[in-house]
């Protein structure tokens, strides 16, 4: 089986428009996600799926792919759909493009539950310590 790691990035957000370009440590917060993505199913196998020309730009300079997608996609979800009908993998993983601290042994293990359980749908989460609040 193949997977693949679409990673949605919408410019025109409401809340932080440009959001997916904001810099982080001298790079742009995609990349970093990308990168990390890569790490997990290899750098061909990293797709980011935008709407704006400014990201795919930024995508494309360092070495990625990225796919163009409609401006009307509601969600991060709805843009990876999009997407993933323009190309041909078994297994697609979306992660959010505003995960810059994503952990590439965890997209690897997503992978290897997909493989197993091919039929099921797979999610990663993260408990929650009682030292955290998730509310603040």
């Amino acid at each position: 089986m193949t997977a693949c790691v679409i990673i949605p990035a919408r410019y025109a957000s409401t809340r932080y428009p440009g959001k997916p370009l904001a810099p982080l440590l001298g790079k742009a917060m995609i990349l970093w996600v990308a990168e990390l993505s890569a790490r997990a199913v290899g750098q061909d196998h990293v797709y980011i799926a935008t709407e704006d020309a400014r990201i795919v730009d930024v995508v494309e300079a360092a070495g990625f792919k990225a796919l163009m997608t409609s401006k009307t996609a509601l969600t991060g979800t709805d843009r990876l759909a999009e997407a993933a009908q323009m190309l041909d993998y078994d297994i697609y993983i979306n992660v959010q493009g505003d995960e810059p601290l994503v952990n590439p042994n965890d997209i690897k293990r997503c992978v290897e539950i997909k493989m197993a359980n091919p039929t099921h749908i797979v999610n990663g989460f993260a408990w929650i310590s009682e030292n955290e609040d998730p509310i603040v």
